[in-house]
């Protein structure tokens, strides 16, 4: 009887046909990595890669989640080293397989309950408000539409169910905050690097382009990171500031697991100063005044907003610290007649005419850096509008930004009812303290910088509202674990 396995892979290099076929492969993957360069070399090497992370996301659709964590802090970044790969994309592709794998991918048996509360609905609110604006009269291009809408809707109404089907344990909820954790001091680190050292090729290549023009102001330079830019930076870094500061409070955690909030709280703060941003300041001005007044220690709240006034009172009307540059900088954002902020105004005012008449705004995708490449001869793309509000306000008109206000608003006040009256668990409820702080001080920032829908801060942004509304749940597994574990001591 002959062996079935006698027939190896190796032996077909003796068959004729089978080597006539490999030469032919070879010969035009040859001719292709010759005319196209290495870039279909690195398709053909990143194939195998590809293919392994679809199998993955599939068994476990929130491994898809976690790179998109990942990929939201460093995709930016990669850009500046490696020219014509569609990171940003990625995160979509990421998104979607994630709900694929969801519907087909081991997970047959949809559980749908965990979707149906009032966060899914606001997302599928704004949503389809986005995909309303595609018939507004005043929208330029589609594809503009397609390019911006991503940041403005599509992740949120994709990051959310995700996380409320596969990603709702407190397990979960720690690995989100170990990762932003880690993120953020690595960009702390390599923001540092980049003030002691200076950038590095790619980074000054970046600034060459065009860059330096906002980020080297009196010769020294905004630091930005792997981050798009130093506002973004910034931002990011108040918001690591005062969300794991919050967290570092948390009763009852491991001394180490403090600690390293803590350090991740300070690095955060050095983050933010030298990154130069003056509206980020706002991030744990407005996140320190919710999480006081929630502890619900009011004579706590009325000292820290006494603090609050006495800051601002130095920054306002003294000149202590005036010699670092940063600190410089940042005392402009108290100055009424600052150039800038009179810049921003005519700006507004400016919009102000033209949007008079138009209550759905001028399109998604006809203000800042995608109305330059679809509609670079437009009205709002000539027009900066630098406050995530007043592009909001620019592309989806008058309607488009109350209704986004309105769903912002009712996000921070159902999540603080719930902080503030629902759970018991010490260390759940000082975690969504702490998450609530970062949430409304992004808020407050976006203002003066149009930073919510950027990554990373979206993705955290849209990630913290789902767990504030998975609090409760999450609170009662952590209630359920304490009595099982009195039981058996």
């Amino acid at each position: 009887m002959s062996n079935p396995f006698s027939d190896t892979g190796a032996s077909n290099f003796k068959k004729p046909l089978f080597i006539i076929i490999s030469l032919i492969i070879a010969f035009v993957l040859g001719q292709m990595v010759a005319k196209k360069g290495m870039l279909i070399a690195g398709a053909l090497i990143g194939l195998p890669i590809v293919f392994t992370i679809v199998i993955i996301i599939f068994k476990t659709p929130r491994y898809g989640l976690v790179m998109v964590i990942a990929l939201s802090f460093l995709a930016i970044g990669l850009l500046r080293y490696v020219k014509g790969i569609p990171l940003g994309l990625s995160i979509d592709a990421l998104l979607f397989l994630s709900l694929l794998g969801i519907f087909f991918g081991g997970w047959r048996k949809l559980d749908w309950s965990p979707t149906k509360n009032r966060l899914m609905l606001l997302a599928i609110l704004w949503m389809g408000y986005t995909v309303l604006e595609l018939g507004n009269p005043e929208m330029r291009s589609a594809m503009a539409w397609f390019y911006a809408m991503r940041g403005v809707a599509l992740y949120m109404i994709l990051i959310i169910p995700i996380a409320f089907m596969v990603f709702n344990k407190k397990k979960h909820l720690d690995l989100f905050l170990n990762m932003w954790v880690f993120f953020s001091i690595l960009g702390t680190l390599k923001g540092m690097m980049q003030l002691i050292i200076g950038p590095d090729y790619a980074e000054q290549r970046w600034l060459d382009a065009g860059a330096e023009v906002t980020h080297i102001l009196f010769g020294k330079l905004r630091v930005f990171s792997f981050y798009s830019d130093a506002g973004q930076f910034g931002a990011a870094q108040a918001h690591a500031c005062i969300t794991f500061g919050i967290i570092a409070l948390t009763p009852k955690m491991t001394i180490k697991r403090r600690i390293i909030f803590a350090i991740a709280s300070f690095l955060g703060l050095i983050g933010m100063m030298i990154s130069g941003t003056r509206g980020a300041i706002a991030v744990p001005g407005a996140g320190v005044f919710i999480y006081l007044f929630l502890t619900k220690n009011f004579k706590i709240f009325f000292m820290g907003v006494m603090a609050g006034f006495f800051m601002f009172a130095v920054m306002k009307y003294t000149t202590i610290g005036q010699g670092i540059p940063q600190v410089s900088r940042m005392r402009t954002a108290f100055d009424p007649n600052e150039p800038s902020l009179m810049v921003r105004k005519r700006n507004q005012a400016k919009l102000a005419i033209y949007l008079k008449s138009r209550p759905m705004g001028g399109g998604i995708g006809s203000a800042g850096s995608w109305g330059l490449r679809f509609s670079p001869n437009s009205l709002l793309a000539q027009t900066p509008t630098d406050s995530w509000y007043v592009k909001i306000w620019a592309e989806m008109g008058i309607i488009g930004l109350y209704l986004h206000l309105i769903i912002l608003f009712t996000i921070v006040l159902e999540s603080s009812y719930v902080i503030w009256a629902k759970l018991k668990n010490p260390e759940v409820r000082q975690i969504m303290l702490g998450l609530i702080a970062g949430v409304f001080g992004i808020m407050a920032a976006s203002y003066g910088n149009g930073i919510l829908g950027q990554v990373p801060t979206g993705s955290l942004m849209y990630l913290s509202w789902a767990f504030l509304y998975m609090a409760k749940n999450i609170d009662k597994e952590c209630e359920t674990t304490n009595e099982i574990k009195k039981i058996e001591n």
